[in-house]
């Protein structure tokens, strides 16, 4: 069977900023925030009441955001809710270039979606339900998906049970595993509900451990946490530069770098580290 192909070489992002779609004031805020991409959210953030109020706003601002819609992506209410067929409206009048779709439990949901963007726009399945997690291989396979994200808040309340359960990790590994089969690029955690820097560095870790590579964030004081917990040490960083120094000086056959040997697996490893950090491996 063939290797998987490599990660991708550019660095994708590593922190997306929720702001409410019903409060335009905020959405140049967010982005000067630092976060890699913001979400404008029609969804969680919105009372049923405002979300038309919320369509109006969005497609206003986008209309005089220039490049920064590069940086934008829109969350949706589901395919279940009443709301979502108007929401696609804004979708297809406004066109952005990625859609963040909830609830997410089909390839045939991510195509319905992605009929109403412009071509090259993307769909970023948020999978928060068993469900979504026993069709993952379909929708990281599907069409447009370039990456998948984990709704960890709803997930519990969908299998009933309690922060720091077992199966929280469990289904984060099972997203891992499939967006690395789909080559996908890493996925991206739930949020925090804590504003403490300390804790969101701790739940960026620790989703970095079960192979995440980006975090959902609900505040902007929570994104320079992100960024620091999923930026290499000095120690790994200097470590990934012997190993390629030392790569590049031989042969193309094993070798030790710090008394432990060096082979391809390992030279990939370094060069994934150099890449995160934003280095040239």
């Amino acid at each position: 069977m063939a290797a998987l192909p490599l990660m991708p070489a550019c660095s994708p992002p590593r922190s997306y900023l929720f702001v409410p779609g019903n409060r335009p004031e905020r959405f140049a805020k967010a982005l000067a925030a630092g976060a890699d991409r913001i979400i404008i959210d029609l969804e969680d953030a919105v009372a049923p009441g405002d979300k038309s109020l919320a369509r109006t706003a969005i497609a206003d601002w986008l209309a005089s955001a220039g490049d920064a819609r590069g940086q934008v992506l829109i969350r949706i209410n589901d395919d279940a809710t009443t709301w979502h067929l108007e929401d696609l409206a804004l979708v297809r009048a406004v066109q952005p270039l990625c859609v963040m779709l909830p609830k997410c439990e089909t390839a045939a949901q991510v195509a319905a979606v992605l009929a109403s963007l412009p071509e090259n726009a993307t769909v970023l399945p948020l999978i928060e339900t068993a469900r979504g997690v026993l069709t993952l291989p379909g929708i990281a396979g599907a069409s447009g998906v370039v990456r998948l994200a984990f709704g960890a808040l709803d997930y519990m309340v969908d299998l009933d049970i309690p922060a720091g359960s077992l199966a929280l990790d469990f289904a984060a590994s099972q997203i891992a595993v499939a967006s690395r089969a789909a080559g996908l690029a890493s996925p991206v955690a739930g949020i925090t509900p804590a504003l403490d820097a300390l804790r969101v560095g701790e739940d960026t870790a620790q989703a970095r451990s079960l192979g995440f590579g980006a975090k959902m964030c609900i505040h902007p004081s929570q994104v320079a946490a992100v960024h620091a917990a999923l930026a290499p040490g000095a120690e790994a960083l200097a470590w990934a530069q012997r190993v390629l120094q030392a790569w590049r000086s031989s042969d193309g056959s094993a070798l030790q770098v710090d008394g432990k040997m060096v082979d391809l697996p390992v030279v990939r490893q370094a060069e994934r580290i150099l890449a995160q950090a934003g280095r040239t491996p």
